[in-house]
Order: structure tokens, then C-alpha cells, then sequence
């Protein structure tokens, strides 16, 4: 693999800032502390969780007796990262507190986290880790629990899957091989496809795909879909949408290229539902290139080659980073997050299929902008950075 110009500035400006550590005679900090795993709190003591001005990036879940589980980070786009996880039995009504934290050591980031139910109904948490904001080199790191019901649901040791951030949920293909996405930010052919064949016991990188273009690239956040005709598809955000396809199980990738669909640069969430449909959360109308807000929900019958419906989740700015599940009677639960700081606001949209084919609320499912969590209230006025 080869630095991009991005690479080699990171590890320039890495190499002198240990340098000048060293020549101070201070201890110098080894960016392999981040391959040990963050430590894993089971029902953290309120007074023991660091205190954040900044939240968000979360993902959801619902096991088959209808237990919620939400997952997001605080001091997230900071080294400080890290992340909580709290339950719902009374179908997202009231939340708990902290039934878990993941809490890296110094100089380690714990971020991006995924939440996913595999086929023998366990509960899996993913997150990654990074020395520093970016290292280049990043990790996924995974816990599961084979009790997503219990009171006090019993976890695994953390072990480490590969090198990448993975963010969204793994993909079980109709021959029952698991693939979950990778990514290098913005490293050449960073965006990897790791699958294991043995129900989560081992995972081995498949294949990896690259855009083209260094200057239009991201996080790149991307997510697959099995196709009816057996191919695979994978969106990738880019400076909009972005697409790439595999014919052989996710071994080769065709170059990732632009889509018609328009989008801002963030993230987006792309299923398959029950019925066969695609489910696409996005951010604005197809046609319409908007800011990080009007987050909607359309439906493809085709596989992507044509949309339809455009349910609008929350017309408000600055909300970001949506992550979805549905339950078995269809109901689909929609997270998201509002205005990182100061508020942190982390939110979810109960709907059904009905009402994003219509293009506005015809069931009565439907819970919209309903709050699992925020920040105390400051006078400190709204952080408007981009988030990442």
C-alpha cells in the first residue's frame, strides 16, 4: 500500500511531534497501545463516566422480545472518544442508564460504533480505535453477548477483527457468509471487505475496493446490499453518494464512481426490509443537494435503479448520522443525532414501509424526533464546525 499526500503529511508531523517529546524527556507514547483493546465497564457508576460537551454517531437495535439498544459516543471527533450504551423495555418510552462504556487508554480514540443482532440472535458491539484522531491505520474491535435480554446480559472479551473503521452494520449474504465494511480513511484501496464464514468465530479480509479520486474522498462509511441477482452492491459517501459493485462475493470491486443521487458529505443508512424493499436514509429530496438536515426516508422496489415515497424524519439543521433496524411486525427504528454540541441530542423516528411509500404519515406507528438523550443545558452557544 502507498501513502497518499495525506498519509505522509499525518506521519511528518507524527514523527516530529515525537521528537520534540522525546527532547523534552518526556515519556514517549507508542501508537501500539492502540491495539489492545479499551476497557469494557459493565454498569459504569454515574460518577465515574467523564464528563463530555459533545455527542453523537449512533446506532440502534432491537432483539425479538423488543428490547431497544442504543449505542453512541461522547467527546466524539476527539481523542477522548468514548462510548455508552443504554436499553429500553418499554419500546424506546424511557431508557435506562449506562448499561455499558467503552473507555480507551491514553492517547487512544474509541469511536464509531456499530450494534448489530446476527442470525443466532446475539447481541454484537463494534467500535474502532484510533492513536490519536487518526493513526492510519485505525482497528475494529468487537464484544457479543449470547443474553441480548437479560437483566445483565453476560459480554466476551474484546478481540481485535482488522485494521479499519466499520461504523455500519455487517451484511449476511443469502449463502450465509457474513461481510462487514472497512475503512482506511482516505488510504488507497482503504475501503475493505472483511467476511467470516463461520458465524462470527473468525473473519478474514476478502477483497477492498478504492476511489479514484483522493480529493472527493471521505470517511467513505460505506454499506452493502446482496442484490436479487446475487451481486453485491456497496454505497460510499463521497462528496454525495458514490456506488462500486462485486461479482464474486465481495472478492473484486469495480472502481467506486458517483451516483445520480444527491447528497451532502455525511452519512447515510441503506437496508434491505422484509418485504424486499430498500430502505435509503438520506438527507433531502434525490434530487437536492442539502445541508446536513431534512433527514428522509425513500424505498426502492428495483434495487436501487429507481426511489420512491420521501417520509421526512426531521426538517431541522444539523442532524446527522442515521443508523436503523426493523422489528418483525415491520416497525422500522431510525437513530440519529441532533446538534453534537452543546446539546448532543440523540434521537429516533419510529415509522413504517406505509408511510415512506405515501411521503407522510398514514399509520399509526409513527414517533418522530423522540429523544433518547442530551447534554445538560449551557448558556454556551452552538458549535457550528462541520461535524465529521
Amino acid at each position: 500500500m502507498t501513502y497518499n499526500i495525506n498519509q505522509a503529511i499525518h506521519v511528518v508531523l507524527f514523527s516530529s511531534l515525537l521528537l520534540i517529546t522525546a527532547a523534552l524527556g518526556e515519556d514517549v507514547p507508542n501508537p501500539d497501545v492502540a491495539l489492545d483493546p479499551a476497557t469494557v465497564i459493565v454498569n459504569p457508576w454515574k460518577n465515574h463516566i467523564p464528563q463530555t460537551k459533545r455527542q453523537g454517531v449512533a446506532g440502534i437495535e432491537r432483539t425479538a422480545k423488543g428490547r431497544l439498544w442504543v449505542v453512541y459516543g461522547r467527546d466524539v471527533e476527539s481523542t477522548r472518544n468514548y462510548q455508552v450504551l443504554k436499553k429500553s423495555d418499554d419500546d424506546g418510552q424511557s431508557w435506562s442508564d449506562f448499561k455499558l462504556m467503552v473507555l480507551p487508554q491514553k492517547n487512544v480514540r474509541a469511536m464509531s460504533p456499530a450494534i448489530w443482532i446476527d442470525p443466532q440472535q446475539r447481541l454484537w458491539l463494534f467500535w474502532g480505535q484510533s492513536f490519536g484522531l487518526q493513526d492510519n491505520r485505525f482497528g475494529i474491535f468487537a464484544i457479543v453477548t449470547d443474553e441480548p435480554d437479560a437483566e445483565n446480559p453476560k459480554w466476551s472479551a474484546p478481540r481485535r477483527l482488522g485494521d479499519g473503521i466499520m461504523l455500519n452494520k455487517p451484511t449476511v449474504l443469502k449463502n450465509g457468509d457474513w461481510l462487514l465494511t472497512s475503512s482506511i480513511w482516505k488510504a488507497d484501496d482503504s475501503i475493505r471487505v472483511y467476511a467470516s464464514t463461520d458465524q462470527g468465530a473468525t473473519f478474514a479480509l476478502r477483497g477492498s475496493a478504492n476511489v479514484p479520486d483522493p480529493a472527493t474522498r471521505g470517511p467513505d462509511e460505506p454499506m452493502i446490499v446482496e442484490r436479487k441477482d446475487g451481486t453485491l452492491w456497496m454505497m460510499v459517501r463521497m462528496q454525495g453518494l458514490a456506488e462500486t459493485i462485486s461479482r464474486d462475493g465481495g472478492k473484486t470491486w469495480t472502481p467506486v464512481e458517483r451516483i445520480a443521487i444527491k447528497h451532502c458529505t455525511s452519512r447515510f443508512f441503506l437496508r434491505r426490509l422484509q418485504t424486499g424493499a430498500l430502505l435509503l436514509v438520506k438527507h433531502g429530496p434525490l434530487d437536492e443537494r442539502a445541508g446536513r438536515e431534512k433527514l428522509m426516508a425513500f424505498l426502492s422496489d428495483d434495487d436501487g435503479k429507481s426511489w420512491q415515497g420521501g417520509l421526512l424524519l426531521d426538517e431541522r439543521e444539523h442532524v446527522t448520522y442515521p443508523d436503523g433496524v426493523q422489528a418483525r411486525d415491520g416497525t422500522i427504528y431510525v437513530v440519529y443525532d441532533h446538534n453534537r454540541t452543546p446539546d448532543g441530542e440523540v434521537l429516533f423516528a419510529v415509522f413504517t414501509e406505509e408511510d415512506v411509500r405515501a411521503g407522510k404519515v398514514v399509520s399509526d406507528k409513527v414517533r418522530l424526533r423522540t429523544l433518547i438523550d442530551r447534554l445538560p443545558q449551557t448558556n454556551q452557544p452552538a458549535n457550528q464546525e462541520a461535524n465529521r
